[in-house]
């Protein structure tokens, strides 16, 4: 029966390496072109996460004296997913949809799920977190914080490792301290140059993808289009890994490059002036009034950039991974075109052409609208039935969601609505690969009131809706 709804080709109708639109964009129309480098440019390996999460943990037992027995948790690859929100009083790692509400299954305390009736208790009776609680505009609230970049796994998986341990143990904490040393340990990693140092060691086994950056930037350079770069990692550092993957003469592809940058204040704080850097990465101390072709510069702000460069509005198109540190000033305060980069897009497309996902999707859509028509059956056995295919629906959605992540599921969707990290990326993110003149159609998505009978979707037979002709005589 299953194999009857599934149009055919259906299990292939997405392309993982595909480009996606959140608003319509014509690149015919951008001139400029800007990168941040970390996870943009420069895509790191697995192996990366492991190192900030044991270096971080090694921090934690020997600068903060945090118990040794500490030692023995490891990094585990998989555990958490990007976009969760932590409860900082009640040391909850959860996922929350676009509604403010908690997504019953995947609220952790530690390294193990809080039973659902708990997590509703915590709130007062419902699964909704007030507006005044949710994070702010750059992903930080009164007592939840939003870990929005890639960077932010290993930080979230030594969160509930040092969790664990103190419950397991039994040992009284602080919600607050151990949240703030937890962070200020990562922080460390960062700050103090621990982990560009791994990586300029072995960039071969750290960094991925150079050839595709090597192609991507010599199409739009020679496509007459204007490059730059802006990033908090330091010259040194930046100038390995591109001599890497793009080759030593990297800088001329790009008319501007600025170094530690401090974003995002950089996007909001005007007081830093630019200062320029010569070739070995030393400062200089001359004031900097015009931004010059193949020269490195420092900190700086967005309103000097914009000053000097007069780069403003819908010409330019600002790439980068941290939804907000990134990408949500320049479009919603200036008005620049933005990029996500989203790594995790193509493995959740794959999950999704799968035939596993396709028959539990659909096999889980017939019986919602089983249950929404025959729900005015109140007879007892009726109701029997409507409960058996409540309990059948959950447990589908449950098996849906552990195709993606055991733990949290997709990082897009709760079981129907949009991720509150969804919603964002959405908000402040337009959109290398193809011709750059091509314009990019965003689908429309039906609403609520709306019959979805778009033609691209019929056309592509994903239309096809289980049991309709069954279905369309129950009044």
């Amino acid at each position: 029966l299953l194999l009857d709804l599934l149009p055919p080709g259906v299990c292939n109708l997405l392309n993982p390496a595909a480009i996606y639109a959140n608003n319509e964009i014509s690149l015919g129309d951008v001139e400029i072109y800007g990168f941040d480098y970390d996870y943009t440019l420069a895509q790191y390996s697995n192996l990366l996460h492991s190192m900030i999460f044991n270096t971080a943990r090694d921090i934690l037992i020997e600068q903060f004296k945090y118990p040794e027995g500490l030692g023995k948790y490891d990094y585990i690859p998989g555990f958490a997913i990007r976009g969760l929100h932590y409860d900082v009083q009640k040391s909850l790692l959860m996922k929350i949809d676009a509604f403010h509400y908690v997504q019953l299954g995947t609220a952790y305390r530690g390294l193990k799920p809080v039973p659902d009736e708990e997590v509703i208790e915590l709130y007062g009776g419902t699964q909704h977190i007030p507006l005044y609680q949710m994070s702010d505009f750059y992903g930080k609230g009164p007592s939840l914080k939003q870990f929005m970049d890639i960077f932010s796994l290993p930080e979230m998986t030594l969160l509930s490792s040092v969790i664990d341990y103190f419950i397991t143990h039994g040992i009284e904490f602080d919600q607050v301290h151990l949240y703030k040393d937890i962070s200020d340990a990562i922080r460390d990693v960062h700050v103090k140059g621990v982990m560009y140092k791994w990586i300029e060691k072995d960039l071969e086994q750290y960094i991925l993808h150079g050839d595709e950056i090597y192609a991507v930037l010599n199409r739009l350079v020679n496509h007459k289009k204007k490059l730059f770069l802006i990033t908090n990692s330091p010259f040194s550092f930046v100038d390995k890994g591109m001599k890497h993957m793009v080759g030593k003469n990297w800088r001329d592809l790009f008319d501007m490059v600025i170094v530690q940058a401090d974003k995002p204040n950089f996007f909001t704080d005007r007081r830093k002036p630019f200062r320029k850097l010569d070739d070995k990465g030393s400062l200089q101390w001359d004031k900097i009034n015009q931004l010059e072709k193949g020269k490195i510069y420092k900190e700086g702000n967005l309103f000097d950039f914009l000053r000097l460069t007069g780069w403003r509005g819908s010409k330019v198109l600002y790439f980068g991974d941290h939804l907000y540190s990134d990408l949500a000033d320049l479009m919603l305060r200036h008005g620049w075109r933005t990029g996500a980069i989203v790594p995790e897009l193509e493995t959740e497309i794959r999950i999704i052409n799968t035939e596993q996902y396709m028959h539990s999707l659909t096999w889980q859509q017939a019986l919602t609208g089983l249950l929404e028509r025959m729900q005015m059956y109140q007879d007892a056995e009726s109701k029997q039935v409507l409960l058996e295919w409540m309990k059948e629906r959950q447990e589908i959605r449950s098996l849906t969601k552990n195709l993606f992540n055991p733990q949290f599921g997709s990082i897009f969707r709760t079981f129907h609505n949009p991720t509150y990290f969804s919603r964002r990326l959405v908000r402040v993110s337009d959109i290398l690969n193809y011709d750059v003149n091509v314009t990019f159609y965003p689908r429309r998505t039906p609403l609520q009131h709306e019959a979805p009978l778009w033609m691209d979707q019929l056309c592509t037979g994903c239309m096809k809706t289980p049991f309709l002709e069954e279905m369309v005589h129950i009044r």
